[in-house]
């Protein structure tokens, strides 16, 4: 396949089933309830092949299409579908790549070239409701005719690939990532914490906050990619081949051998009691918290987040200090509960959330 039509192995066989041992690397470890509810959360909400490739039938047509305005152009599907934390519920990100003279002409900026593809959108059969956002970065939001299914198209942002496959190799290195992540954004949507829109966290920093906790325990359950495979993860690399970067990673062997419960109960505890928000950036580079130095990038920000590629603040959104107060205290909240009842149930309906996700169309 060519590289822009990569597709994610399904990952359902990674995950241990209920009530049974899980293996990490080869080495049993004991599911204790949270943990058991964290993996029955996953199961039933994590992305399925079947939509993946429904998304991937999509984006090839919409392809074709675009080719007929932007000849050469190529259409990546980024974000969560392809980066193996997604749910059954997630919209779609798209990345239209326009090289060479094309990608530099004002007729081609991001704006005209959406404003073109809102025009001829509007006589596709299979897309419906498009909306032109003039965000820092434009994107054109529409969806699949007759579902439920929401795809957000940008133009040229190609860190959104880079970051794609980043994320996906981190998925991949571990088994309790997938389901760690899941259960994180499931719960920080509930708790009306995760949505950069209405200032609070985006799922792209709630992930890079995750990792960064998983690197920075005593025993890692992950390094920083990008620090131990620098040639995988060039910020200069063409874009055709970024792909085949986490090709050439071998697997990781982590001495960490906690419960999937007990690294959920640790995140809340990190960010709640032990992480210095006012002295500290998350650096999932490095694999450390970087002191917070006095740069326009960070100056006066509440919540400081790396972009891996860019190196700018992921975390941005959250710029009102009421916001940022509930941040902090969901998190203290959510930890005190947790840590008394130990019952996912607690803090996150877990039934409630499955049924929500199985009802999309």
């Amino acid at each position: 396949l060519p590289p822009y039509e990569w597709k994610p192995t399904p990952s359902t066989s990674r995950v241990p089933p209920p009530y049974t041992p899980a293996m990490t690397n080869g080495r049993k470890y004991v599911i204790f309830p949270l943990s058991d509810q964290m993996v029955e959360l996953f199961e039933a909400c994590q992305q399925q092949a079947c939509d993946l490739k429904r998304k991937e039938v999509c984006r090839a047509q919409l392809q074709l299409d675009i080719q007929r305005v932007y000849a050469g152009a190529r259409l990546y599907l980024t974000g969560s579908s392809m980066n193996g934390l997604g749910c059954r519920s997630s919209d779609a990100d798209l990345c239209l790549v326009l090289k060479g003279k094309v990608s530099f002409t004002r007729r081609n900026d991001p704006i005209n070239v959406l404003s073109a593809l809102q025009r001829l959108f509007k006589s596709l059969s299979y897309v419906e409701r498009t909306q032109l956002i003039r965000a820092k970065v434009p994107i054109l939001r529409f969806r699949e005719k007759g579902s439920d299914l929401q795809f957000d198209l940008n133009v040229n942002n190609t860190v959104g690939i880079r970051n794609t496959f980043l994320l996906r190799s981190y998925a991949d290195a571990d088994l309790r990532i997938r389901p760690m992540i899941l259960v994180v954004k499931k719960w920080a949507r509930h708790h009306q914490i995760n949505d950069a829109s209405k200032g609070t966290l985006s799922s792209y920093t709630l992930v890079l906050m995750v990792l960064h906790y998983l690197q920075t325990l005593k025993e890692p359950v992950v390094p920083s990619l990008q620090r131990d495979y620098p040639e995988c993860f060039n910020p200069f690399m063409d874009i055709d081949i970024v792909p085949e970067g986490p090709k050439h990673i071998p697997p990781y062997k982590s001495t960490n051998q906690s419960s999937l419960g007990d690294l959920f109960r640790g995140f809340l505890r990190y960010y709640a009691t032990d992480f210095r928000w006012d002295k500290q950036v998350i650096s999932v580079r490095e694999a450390r918290a970087l002191p917070k130095i006095n740069s326009q990038e960070w100056r006066n920000k509440y919540i400081c987040v790396e972009e891996p590629f860019e190196r700018n603040n992921v975390a941005r959104a959250v710029h009102e200090k009421a916001k940022f107060d509930a941040i902090k205290a969901q998190f203290a909240e959510s930890c005190r509960i947790l840590q008394e009842r130990k019952d996912l149930n607690s803090i996150l309906p877990v039934r409630a959330v499955i049924n929500k996700e199985s009802s999309r169309k």
